[in-house]
């Protein structure tokens, strides 16, 4: 006969729910284990918040403790414009600047008109306005001549342009090219008046012409421009390179750097960014309105800018040569407090130039400004406060880890309350930060000379006398200093070590006085998960016996029903016969 798995099929007793209702009462440890391991877990998750508490405050201590924080300085100018900065240890006071003249750059200028004019000869009938190298192009458009239009196409010629000005004018404007100045010419007996708001050419800006009143206009400059984008062999600078070797290559120098060029490769532009891009400390730039290249130094002041080459070479084409005009820079010149007339090659002003350890400023005109320097009393304001609120937050957290309450007869425990070194390490920051730092000399010697001290009836610091705390760090910096920096009885030294003391050799909890809190209550759960384990084991072993007793009974009694079936049968057969 197959088994009878059913509960309570034969026997009509629901054996299954009696084993799990036996099973569930044999549970019943591991469900008090599992509360147990709750609240270890929640024990770990209150100390690693309070871990991050106390880094914190870890951190705000050794900012009051970082270099220079006492002894920084700040500086501020009455004049807004100039910049000022003073490094750690300036001396605190007043300095006025009187400035009588900036720095300025030197500058090498090189001669104008270096470029090709419009035309070899006076005859322009072959210069079409296309084809024209001014500085900016000819427009299509009209242009007005003594308010008569004029139209014209950029196929036209400067000739034709110049005839449809005299037809336009019914002969009384002339006009011509002069080949020995690059410039055009406009002639009348009577004044020339030029433009109108409705033109639409640009011939007469790109000619350089303008009123001025007469009968006799000529273009302001010379008219024609070199390619600064093609080689310089057909750049149209008006002298040619000479002094190159047969493959076009040159040399020259700037400031003493050596810059080399090839003039069937280099364009005017590349020639003058490699300058620029050079140690020679200069900027080259061409100058289309004056077709003229200068040279200015990246540096300020009255220092020399040279720039040489064989006779003939790239300097001589461009008006660098010997014809090139020097503007020596300034100098600044100043004075502080009224003192001798002092000098820079630049406009920031340094020990180098006035003698004030530490103190730069910076002007851009030529007046007298205050500087005034003064202890950095913000940033060690900043980390005084900061220490205060990273202090606040441990002694709050704790206040709420391990505080008891009742209502209305009920009392409820926080997390921790039980943890008595916890509250020995609030009690000992407390105690660390009311006490006095001994051996000072100066004025300072505990929180309240500050005016910080706990607010009554709470763990919780806080600045009680701001104007005092501000007074002592404007005038008393190096008190403020020794009473927080003096090495190991300095009131940072003693949080630092009872810090380190908590939080381990890492500062992160894992080791140190937190960390052998941690580690306990992780091997408890270690336990606990183990102690489960052995009972869930067990409970499986119980179950599994339990269930096989009441299989077999349910099979027993089934055999049992079927015999006195069989018996039942069989008399009944007998009695029949």
């Amino acid at each position: 006969m197959a088994a009878i798995q059913l509960s309570g099929l034969i026997s009509g007793f629901d054996w299954k729910s009696f084993v799990d209702q036996v099973m569930d009462l044999n549970r019943a440890p591991i469900k008090s284990l599992q509360t147990e391991k709750s609240t270890n877990s929640s024990k770990l998750s209150a100390l690693d918040n309070l871990g991050t508490r106390l880094t914190d405050l870890q951190t705000s201590v050794k900012a009051l403790s970082a270099e220079g924080l006492f002894t920084g300085r700040t500086a501020t100018a009455t004049n807004t414009a100039w910049s000022t900065s003073a490094s750690t240890g300036v001396a605190t006071g007043s300095y006025t600047f009187d400035v009588t003249q900036l720095a300025t750059t030197t500058k090498r200028s090189g001669t104008s008109d270096i470029s090709a004019g419009l035309s070899a000869t006076n005859d322009v009938s072959g210069v079409t306005l296309a084809s024209m190298s001014t500085a900016a192009a000819a427009t299509a458009g009209n242009f007005t001549v003594n308010g008569s239009q004029i139209s014209v196409a950029l196929t036209d010629s400067l000739q034709d342009v110049f005839d449809k000005i005299s037809t336009a004018t019914g002969g009384d404007v002339t006009a011509s090219y002069d080949s020995a100045t690059d410039k055009i010419s406009l002639n009348s007996a009577s004044a020339i008046t030029l433009g109108a708001s409705n033109d639409t050419s640009n011939f007469l800006a790109v000619a350089r012409l303008a009123n001025n009143g007469t009968g006799t206009i000529a273009s302001g400059t010379s008219l024609g421009t070199s390619s600064v984008t093609t080689p310089l062999a057909n750049s149209r600078l008006r002298n040619s390179i000479t002094a190159v070797d047969g493959s076009g290559n040159g040399n020259f120098t700037v400031n003493g750097v050596s810059i080399s060029y090839n003039v069937n490769s280099d364009s005017l532009s590349a020639v003058l960014a490699r300058i620029n891009a050079s140690s020679a400390g200069v900027s080259a730039a061409y100058d289309t309105a004056a077709d003229r290249v200068v040279l200015t130094n990246k540096t300020t002041g009255d220092i020399g800018l040279s720039a040489s080459e064989t006779a003939g070479g790239f300097l001589d084409a461009i008006g660098l040569g010997s014809g090139s005009t020097l503007d020596r820079g300034n100098n600044a010149e100043f004075t502080v407090n009224g003192g001798p007339s002092l000098t820079s090659t630049t406009n920031t002003f340094d020990a180098s130039a006035h003698g004030i350890t530490g103190l730069s400023v910076t002007a851009n005109s030529e007046t007298s400004s205050t500087v005034t320097v003064d202890s950095n009393t913000t940033s060690m304001r900043g980390a005084i406060d900061d220490f205060i609120k990273k202090f606040n937050s441990v002694q709050q957290y704790i206040d709420d880890a391990t505080k008891i309450t009742s209502s209305n007869g009920k009392v409820t425990s926080a997390i921790l309350s039980n943890n008595r070194e916890i509250q020995g390490w609030q009690s000992t920051l407390r105690s660390t930060a009311f006490s006095a730092v001994n051996g000072l000399s100066g004025t300072i010697s505990r929180l309240e000379n500050l005016g910080i001290d706990f607010t009554p009836g709470t763990s919780q610091l806080a600045v009680k006398d701001s104007d005092k705390l501000d007074a002592a760090l404007r005038d008393k910096p190096s008190d403020v200093e020794a009473f927080f920096k003096t090495a190991t009885t300095g009131f940072a030294a003693k949080f630092s070590s009872f810090t380190a003391t908590v939080l381990g050799s890492s500062g992160t909890g894992s080791d140190g006085l937190l960390g052998s809190q941690k580690n306990t209550l992780t091997k408890g759960n270690t336990s606990i998960d183990t102690q489960i384990a052995n009972i869930e084991r067990q409970l499986t072993q119980q179950r599994s016996q339990m269930e096989a007793g009441f299989i077999a009974m349910e099979n027993a009694q089934a055999t049992i029903k079927n015999m006195q079936a069989q018996l039942t049968s069989a008399f009944a057969n007998t009695s029949s016969s």
